[in-house]
């Protein structure tokens, strides 16, 4: 059975990729720091604070990860002017240098095996000048992130690859302002929020079945629109 690490699998998309991969057949170590919604009683819980960046390597080894899905992030409303160095910090930390660690954790056994999948979650924040600064700054490096690794690992057999979720309805969508809410809206082609389920689809696909030639590209899941 293959199995797959899942950050942020607590809730959110993290949640639905948990489930979609466990209905696949897969084995799901489901990684966050808060279970309190977590229902999947087949999966591994891994109780983990994805800002301890020096327990990562350890807490990979002697695992065996064959698609590795960078979902967890964190995002913070604050105004260009009054950004707190702690809130900047977090997010670059857990979005960006934790996904970052945690490839390089599992990039020795994935180069071994001569297989293996990462997805990496970005946002359709990558592409625009984003109001939360510096959770679009985060978004786009993971997708620079995606390119640089693909091109590392793909002689090795190894395909990373990236999703770039439009407005989704998660927790962090909801602390959103009604404004910025109701501009999102009116930017995409249908005219609702996707739905969690729809980006895990879309992460298994590029975790379990895509063409190997499918490689360092992001897959845009956004109703073919952008926030203004």
């Amino acid at each position: 059975m293959n199995t797959a690490l899942i950050t942020g699998a607590g809730r959110g998309i993290g949640l639905a990729t948990a489930r979609t991969f466990l209905k696949a057949g897969w084995k799901v170590l489901a990684l966050d720091k808060d279970f309190s919604t977590f229902d999947l009683k087949a999966a591994e819980r891994i109780e983990f604070d994805l800002r301890n960046l020096s327990g990562i390597r350890n807490l990979i080894e002697g695992k065996e990860i064959h698609t590795l899905v960078n979902n967890a992030g964190v995002l913070f409303c604050d105004p260009y002017d009054a950004i707190p160095e702690a809130h900047k910090r977090e997010v670059l930390t857990v979005n960006v240098e934790a996904p970052a660690a945690l490839i390089e954790a599992v990039a020795p056994q994935m180069k071994k095996r001569k297989a293996g999948r990462i997805v990496n979650v970005g946002s359709v924040a990558a592409f625009t000048g984003h109001p939360d600064l510096w959770y679009g700054i985060s978004k786009a490096g993971i997708l620079n992130l995606t390119k640089a690794w693909a091109r590392e690992l793909g002689p090795h057999g190894v395909l990373v690859n990236a999703v770039a979720p439009g407005p989704t309805q998660t927790a962090m969508y909801e602390q959103l302002p009604q404004s910025r809410r109701e501009g999102v809206m009116k930017s995409v082609h249908s005219g609702r929020i996707c739905t969690p389920e729809e980006v895990a689809a879309a992460i298994l696909w590029l975790g379990t079945s895509c063409p190997a030639y499918v490689n360092g590209t992001t897959l845009d899941v956004n109703d073919g629109s952008y926030p203004r």
